[in-house]
């Protein structure tokens, strides 16, 4: 049996830890030697993404403050696997007991056990969304990477439960979350500063790298790139994106034709579904297929869309620094080493 932990392949990353484990973290391995590297540079990022830091988020406090073990010498990579390392400090696992032979509706918990013949009960375990704060880590270092070649990637969110009109965000998340219940949402990626010529033509197409790596984000349904499936209710005439001399006339490719960077904006949005977590009486079936009732307690998120927002970064940034290490070699990578810029 494989079970894929590891993302990438020049740029390689390993996520490790559960929901309520002692700690979670990742091993990067492929990042350039001579880039200006602290854990100062890498917590912005996990702030970001921290529970407990709002009260339209989870109340579970952590710090998620990270610890660099490895791969960083006198302030700078050496080339070698950098390990990344955050420690669990709130996790109640005595929430979870009620849930131990029961299947959560929406999560991960039946077909986790139908796979592995085992499962953690606690918060989801590896299927939690805390994994992904290891993944947010070690895209905060692609990200430090792909700041010295002026690549830059911005998430916000720019939908809430159908809801377009960001001064009502806040409404439409505390609406649910007072009735116990919860909402989606619509996240949009611009990434900036790419350079044309990214990615291959068949099987390793950045668009489709790009929408592999959102997707195995938790929570994540939908994507489209560029004009998305709005194309698909356009002529041939309205979609293609005229050229001139100065460049591009328009962008409904979302900065990626045939599989390769155009040199344009790269535009992406994701459909995030409603935090499956809910305090409603639902039905379900306990680990011997009979009928029982649920209403699942604990510390939840009452949209997941928010806190998904510098995932979604941290995966693109991956993506991106390994597309551009396929095309580079260490001889040829010219990182910043004056560290002003990081």
């Amino acid at each position: 049996m494989v079970t894929l932990n590891t993302f990438g392949r020049s740029f390689r990353i390993t996520t490790f830890g559960e929901s309520h484990g002692t700690a979670i973290g990742a091993v990067v391995d492929g990042c350039p030697p001579g880039v200006f590297l602290s854990p100062a540079d890498i917590q912005p990022f996990l702030d970001r993404r921290r529970p407990g830091s709002s009260d339209l988020v989870t109340p579970r406090r952590e710090s998620d403050l990270v610890e660099i073990l490895s791969g960083v010498f006198e302030g700078q990579t050496l080339g070698t696997p950098i390990a990344l390392l955050i420690k669990s400090e709130t996790a109640r696992s005595s929430d979870y007991d009620q849930l131990r032979d029961l299947y959560r509706p929406g999560h991960a918990d039946r077909t986790y056990y139908e796979k592995y013949g085992i499962r953690d009960h606690r918060g989801g375990g590896r299927s939690s969304g805390r994994e992904t704060a290891g993944r947010v880590a070690a895209g905060a270092v692609a990200s430090i990477c792909l700041k010295t070649r002026g690549i830059s990637v911005i998430g916000k969110i720019i939908e809430i439960h159908g809801n377009c009109d960001p001064a009502t965000f806040e409404h439409e998340i505390r609406d649910a979350r007072d009735r116990g219940d919860s909402v989606g949402g619509v996240i949009s990626l611009t990434i900036t500063g790419c350079p044309a010529g990214l990615g291959d033509p068949v099987f390793g197409k950045l668009d489709a790298l790009l929408a592999a790596a959102l997707m195995s984000i938790g929570g994540v349904k939908g994507i489209e790139i560029g004009s998305g499936f709005a194309g698909a209710r356009m002529y041939g005439s309205e979609h293609n994106d005229p050229m001139s001399p100065e460049g591009y006339l328009s962008n409904n490719a979302g900065g990626i034709l045939g599989g390769i960077s155009s040199g344009q904006d790269i535009l992406v949005r994701l459909a995030v579904k409603p935090t499956p977590s809910i305090c409603i009486l639902q039905s379900t079936i306990d680990q011997s297929g009979n009928p029982r009732s649920i209403v699942v307690g604990g510390r939840h998120d009452p949209c997941i869309a928010l806190r998904i927002v510098p995932v979604a970064e941290a995966m693109a940034a991956l993506v991106l620094m390994d597309a551009l290490l396929e095309q580079d070699t260490y001889a040829a990578w010219k990182p910043n080493r004056t560290g002003t810029d990081n």
